[in-house]
């Protein structure tokens, strides 16, 4: 044969392989490839989506940690004044019980006085008759005596 004809063959068979190539190797290879670019394209786009999220959940988690700490400071502050009222509600009772507790006392002191002064009296009026017996040295009459005696505690 001569070169011609065979070039003449060669680029037939050429173009058959790449009429043939075109027709039934290229598409599942371009498809491939495509379908790889869009993965790797969603892949992206997740991430940046992720990203995103990521930066709303920590300004979430940032305003409820301020939210907790001013809760938090606002209880304490809330315990705090709760115990200031307790403690001066206590003051208050303390204050009135020791009031009572001391007018108690000097209602007793007076009794106590009040009693003194009677028995001081019986004392003082059994010295009188004595000391008068004794001056006399005569026997008195026990309704006198009683007598003397009431007459005597009055008196005092």
């Amino acid at each position: 044969m001569s070169i011609n004809a065979t070039l003449f063959v060669q680029a037939i068979v050429f173009l058959i392989l790449v009429l043939f190539t075109m027709k039934f190797v290229w598409p599942p290879v371009a498809k491939a490839l495509d379908e790889r670019a869009q993965k790797i394209a969603d892949g992206l786009a997740a991430a940046d989506r992720a990203k995103s999220e990521l930066s709303a959940a920590n300004q979430r988690v940032e305003q409820e940690l301020s939210q907790a700490r001013n809760e938090t400071a606002t209880r304490l502050a809330d315990a705090d004044r709760r115990a200031q009222a307790i403690i001066e509600e206590a003051k208050v009772r303390a204050s009135e019980e020791a009031g009572k507790i001391v007018a108690a006392a000097r209602s007793e002191a007076e009794q106590q006085a009040v009693q003194a002064r009677e028995t001081l009296r019986e004392q003082v009026a059994v010295l009188a008759v004595k000391g008068a017996e004794q001056i006399l040295r005569k026997e008195v009459d026990s309704g006198v005596h009683a007598d003397l005696l009431t007459r005597l505690k009055t008196e005092l």
